[in-house]
């Protein structure tokens, strides 16, 4: 299976998960504000991934996943501010943000490839 294959998954797997998160800090914790935020820049780290597969060139591919990775910034970035302010549990901020750091590793590891090869 290819890098890109992979991480396509993982960035799926890791948008379901936020989609259930919102719905908890939308429903439970009765927080409407944050949960659209980790919401939007959540599922757009995949929803890239996959726009990248139909890139018009290299250049355009390479610029998909980089905003991805910005995506995927912001996103650790919520989870953080969800954590320290008491929105959800060490636990579940441990785990979000260990597969969020997971798929910065991978975008980085893939943009550098990507630029090396057409340098």
């Amino acid at each position: 299976m290819k890098k890109e294959s992979i991480l396509r998954e993982k960035s799926y797997r890791f948008a379901v998960r936020i989609v259930h998160l919102s719905h908890f800090l939308k429903n439970d914790k009765k927080e409407y504000i944050l949960y659209k935020q980790i919401l939007r820049s959540g599922t757009a780290i995949g929803a890239l991934i996959r726009e990248a597969e139909y890139a018009q060139s290299t250049a355009d591919f390479v610029n998909k996943f980089n905003i991805s990775l910005k995506e995927a910034n912001e996103t650790a970035y919520w989870l953080s501010l969800l954590k320290d302010t008491d929105y959800i549990d060490l636990n579940l901020y441990t785990s979000l943000f260990q597969d969020c750091d997971e798929l910065i590793c991978m975008l980085v590891s893939t943009i550098k490839t990507l630029k090396e090869k057409n340098s």
